[in-house]
């Protein structure tokens, strides 16, 4: 009944052993392991704070200790005044502002009960709500060691304040991102999968000896999964708007400008795929590698400040990581272009050295 079963199975690991495409499937699990295990901390630590201390004095400064001495804050800047905090929150260059008022230490030692402002970002519900706990806890904690305070009379009271989505609802953190997700999927799996069907069918090769020049091969290429590109992002926006209620609250025609820009390094990406994979199956392996850490690791669906220094260092290498940026940046800060710069330059780099390096391997693969 099983005769020749173990011929067959010699046979398929013998394949499995020669097809190139499967050295790939290794790799996946492999990687998966790692994010998940070292990549992914939901306890988030290193809060980038400003603080805006109106009081200046020993009392104030221990104050900000104790936040900084958590691990969950870090100090990234002082404020001269109320309107440069929310600025710095606007702009993504702090999460949370804490503001100490002018009678702080004056109602500190007469035993009065004093109001901290915390103000928070909270475009990143986890962040947001990791901050308002450890916030509470601290003036908790404070007034429970002042001699006569009791727990029915907390002497230090921490007031947050939550900026962009005051009710923390998840699809404010998550739909704004899924923007980036969605297009680059598109568009990276479109044009490798075109490109490399091609490739199998014949006809780009077919396409190489026509008067057509390798330029015009490349551009009328891609051109059609930038349209594509542009319709689904936005199909998305219209959904994120109309049927999740987050509003756009900066900027329309920049988001769009910039959203543009993203299609370089993501078609790009989708033709570097095509360059080095031999069929659509080992297309869609190498696909794989490249949106698994983009998902994970652009802080789309997980904060990049909990996860490994060296891991957080290498999501700078991921280009939609910068488009999530810019994204949540626009929709739920409303930040300007002067905000979004340094995104929008290596949103640029990344194009420009991406498409380069995947149209030179292209032309060398059809001629």
């Amino acid at each position: 009944m099983f005769r020749g079963l173990w011929a067959i199975i010699l046979k398929e690991l013998l394949q499995v052993r020669r097809d190139p495409s499967t050295r790939f499937i290794f790799l996946i699990p492999v990687i998966q392991t790692f994010i998940f295990g070292f990549a992914i901390d939901m306890d988030i630590q290193h809060i980038p704070t400003i603080v805006l201390d109106m009081n200046h004095s020993v009392e104030s400064r221990r104050l900000v200790e104790r936040f900084v001495n958590t691990g969950a804050f870090d100090l990234v800047d002082v404020a001269s005044g109320e309107a440069e905090v929310r600025r710095a929150i606007v702009d993504g260059r702090a999460k949370v502002g804490i503001i100490i008022p002018s009678d702080y230490t004056a109602r500190i030692l007469r035993n009065e009960q004093v109001a901290v402002q915390v103000l928070i970002d909270g475009s990143d519900s986890s962040i947001a709500l990791n901050a308002m706990q450890t916030g509470g806890s601290i003036g908790l904690l404070q007034s429970l060691q002042r001699a006569g305070v009791g727990l029915d009379q907390q002497q230090l009271e921490v007031r947050p304040r939550v900026l962009f989505n005051p009710a923390l609802e998840s699809s404010h953190f998550y739909v704004p991102g899924l923007v980036g997700i969605i297009l680059q999927i598109v568009t990276v799996l479109l044009t490798s999968f075109a490109v490399v069907r091609e490739r199998e069918r014949g006809t780009l090769e077919q396409l190489s000896v026509t008067p057509v020049s390798r330029s015009a091969i490349i551009i009328g290429k891609l051109i059609p999964y930038a349209l594509i590109g542009v319709v689904q992002t936005l199909g998305v926006l219209l959904l994120m708007r109309f049927v999740f209620g987050v509003h756009i609250q900066g900027d329309l025609a920049l988001l769009l400008a910039l959203s543009f820009l993203f299609l370089l390094p993501a078609l790009a990406l989708g033709l570097l795929i095509s360059t080095f994979a031999h069929n659509q199956a080992e297309a869609m392996q190498l696909a794989l590698l490249v949106i698994l850490p983009s998902v994970l690791l652009s802080g789309f669906a997980f904060p990049r400040e909990t996860m490994p220094l060296p891991i957080y260092w290498l999501s700078f290498g991921i280009p939609v990581t910068y488009y999530v940026q810019i994204l949540r940046g626009i929709i739920l800060r409303g930040a300007g272009f002067s905000a979004l710069w340094p995104q929008t330059l290596a949103l640029a780099g990344f194009g420009v050295a991406l498409l380069t390096i995947s149209a030179m391997r292209f032309q060398k693969r059809i001629m």
